[in-house]
């Protein structure tokens, strides 16, 4: 079992925390993999990351998420800035170019930090990145976007969270048939309405809007030395986060690539949405061992 080290780097406006598993400088022949997700934060690679112990393996809490306190006053959290954390989390360490496993908002982050820093990233996975912008149906994307929102503002992270996995498991277009369900009973869930009054929640408040807004840059991306490959879980089809991976790849000029599982296929339950690890991994492996 590989030792995890924690370390902080501090930046403008932040203490960034960062783990490391295996050596600095990475021996062996790898590249250092860096995983990232937004807003999950470094404890949602536990079941991915020990599957990589022939390489070194850096995982982060985003600014503002998890143990990476910020200071600079803001609660937004963009993928512009996390991208730019990013780029001086590698320089720091001086293991450019990593290569990058990213999910979810992560994987709108890694897209920015190629769009900026190509030099930084030799191959980036991008797992079912979250773009409204890439959907035929873009508007009625934030419409839906907005609706969670509102569940939320009104009746708390019970009614938020009900909303929202209503809106990434419906099947196709956000439609009309769509808009004229009945707001969702959390207890359809497993949650409690309970409400405890904070509306600060990264996932379903506002302050993580800018990575469903990004617009990703196809000629920067498509000019990069980076080797990038869009990725989707075969358990995902026709899901919001399946359509903007299929989108985001079909911007690039690519098909994606299909990964075992759902949207947290890498999960080992810890989280209460267990995946498959083991099958994850091998995938991801054999992703990175063909850009070697």
């Amino acid at each position: 079992m590989t030792d995890t080290r924690t370390h902080t780097l501090s930046l403008p406006g932040v203490e960034l925390v960062y783990d490391v598993r295996g050596p600095l400088p990475p021996s062996g022949g790898h590249r250092t993999l860096l995983m990232i997700g937004q807003p999950m934060t470094a404890d949602g690679f536990g079941a991915l990351a020990p599957h990589f112990t022939d390489r070194t393996v850096l995982t982060y809490d985003p600014r503002g998420l998890g143990r990476s306190v910020r200071t600079d006053g803001r609660s937004d959290h963009t993928p512009q800035q996390q991208a730019a954390d990013l780029h001086a989390l590698v320089e720091a360490l001086g293991v450019a170019p990593v290569d990058v496993f990213a999910s979810s908002g992560g994987a709108v982050t890694a897209l920015d930090l190629v769009a900026t820093h190509p030099e930084d990233v030799a191959t980036l996975v991008a797992h079912e990145p979250p773009i409204n912008a890439v959907l035929p149906d873009a508007a009625a994307a934030e419409r839906a976007r907005a609706g969670f929102y509102e569940a939320y503002q009104a009746k708390g992270r019970g009614a938020g969270m009900a909303s929202f996995i209503a809106m990434t498991s419906w099947q196709g277009e956000f439609t009309d048939a769509y808009f004229a369900q009945p707001t969702p009973d959390p207890a359809m869930f497993g949650m409690p309405a309970d409400d405890d009054g904070t509306r600060d929640d990264p996932l379903l408040s506002k302050n993580s809007w800018a990575v469903t807004d990004y617009r990703p840059d196809a000629a920067l991306l498509t000019a990069a030395p980076t080797r990038i490959v869009i990725a989707v879980g075969e358990e995902s089809a026709g899901t919001y986060t399946a359509r903007t991976a299929l989108g985001t790849a079909a911007l690039l000029g690519q098909e994606a690539v299909v990964f075992p599982s759902h949207h947290g296929g890498f999960l080992g339950g810890e989280f209460g949405y267990a995946g498959k690890p083991e099958e994850f991994a091998a995938r991801l492996r054999d992703v990175l061992d063909a850009g070697a």
